[in-house]
């Protein structure tokens, strides 16, 4: 302790503990009652979170592989420079089920993007939470940092889509955007988008269907100057336009791609809105909006990605690997983050098409999401269902 007093404790606080790890900050409370006073305030820790890398969420399937489908590991890959290889993966979170959760399936339907799931499947990450899609049990929020837990409010007799989750410009809340139908009769069913204010105690309220929009179930969003998009495919599986859903105003539009091009993934870095479009397998072109109101699109740069030695690596050390290959974009905390999945190994790419990095365990695979740490305390957990703190399924 004799360094640190020898500085001055704004200094201490401001500019040390303020960029620690969560987990280590906890610690750190127990020093003195000061430092435990000021780093519980609300000011500290939103200056706390604004200091945490976000870091790309992995999805860990080594449960379900092993037929353990109740739990989920919350791993992210910290992939800054000077991280050491073993220390890249951070245990953030590990939960398990609580079979008292489980719905009828006849009664709430929700859509994890694929019927092949571990128990757990992340859905949407923003501002350190996480909304997870339960099997057969419906859609639950939580925050790994803080360990709060608790069910979204949604009516039975739905099937149950969600779209995006965003803070409102006006009011501070955070909202879902939500996509629902009920069947009527074998013939008709009741199509709508909805919005649910968590902790309001209102049901998902009505804003009716975009016009001519197709809304992307599926497909990973984007929040970007207060509106959510998403890729809008069309049957062959050509993304052709961008969903957009302005999260003021609460009304759907649409804006041009670039390109029409089957793999598009969209990302946010930098105030700057861009597309990262996969042709062939090989190349990724990545378009950014030079003019956004105008919609005017320009080739950022182009990355020729290194399949021959990626495949070489991977065949030192296993025969029978498949031969697909798994190419996703994403921001990473200041620089692009260009992710290729093949058999067990994850490989990153930089931008100038050269590997720079492999992990290899299985079961482990990328997804679409990032989750920038929060200590942020949220009251609308204490108005939600099941709510719990430090407890199960937390483990």
């Amino acid at each position: 302790m004799a360094p640190l007093r020898a500085l001055p404790e704004e200094m201490v606080i401001w500019e040390i503990l303020v960029r620690l790890p969560p987990k280590a900050l906890l610690r750190c409370r127990t020093v003195c009652r000061a430092w435990r006073s000021i780093t519980s305030t609300r000011d500290f820790l939103l200056a706390h979170h604004v200091h945490q890398p976000a870091l790309l969420l992995l999805d860990d399937c080594t449960n379900y592989e092993k037929g353990i489908s109740d739990s989920l590991n919350i791993i992210c890959f910290d992939h800054r420079a000077g991280v050491a290889t073993p220390d890249q993966l951070q245990p953030i979170a590990r939960l398990t089920a609580q079979t008292s959760f489980h719905l009828d399936a006849a009664l709430m339907r929700v859509d994890c993007g694929s019927d092949n799931i571990s128990y757990y499947h992340p859905v949407v990450s923003c501002d350190g939470l996480l909304v997870l899609c339960v099997k057969d049990s419906g859609f639950f929020i939580c925050n790994p940092a803080t360990r709060q837990y608790a069910r979204l409010p949604l009516p039975l007799g739905h099937a149950w889509w969600l779209l995006g989750m965003y803070p409102h410009p006006s009011t501070d809340e955070y909202r879902l955007l939500l996509y629902s139908y009920k069947r009527i009769t074998e013939d008709e069913r009741q199509d709508a988008c909805r919005v649910l204010a968590l902790g309001s105690g209102h049901p998902p309220r009505h804003i009716g269907l975009p016009n001519a929009i197709t809304l992307g179930l599926d497909d990973p969003h984007v929040l970007f100057r207060g509106s959510l998009h998403w890729c809008t495919s069309d049957y062959d599986g050509e993304c052709k336009t961008i969903g957009v859903f302005d999260t003021r105003s609460e009304l759907f539009r649409e804006m041009r791609t670039p390109v029409v091009a089957c793999c598009v993934d969209l990302f946010e870095m930098d105030d700057m809105f861009g597309v990262a479009i996969l042709d062939c397998e090989k190349i990724i072109d990545i378009w950014v909006l030079q003019d956004y109101e105008r919609e005017i699109w320009v080739l950022n740069h182009r990355i020729e990605l290194p399949f021959a030695e990626i495949r070489v690596q991977c065949d030192k050390y296993d025969t029978y690997i498949r031969s697909s290959f798994y190419v996703s974009v994403m921001p990473g905390d200041g620089e692009l983050l260009v992710l290729v999945k093949f058999a067990d190994w994850l490989f990153r790419v930089g931008t100038d098409g050269k590997l720079v990095a492999t992990l290899h365990r299985k079961g482990l695979d990328r997804t679409y999401f990032q989750l920038k740490q929060s200590l942020v305390s949220h009251t609308f957990f204490h108005a939600l269902e099941d709510y719990a703190m430090n407890a199960p399924p937390f483990i």
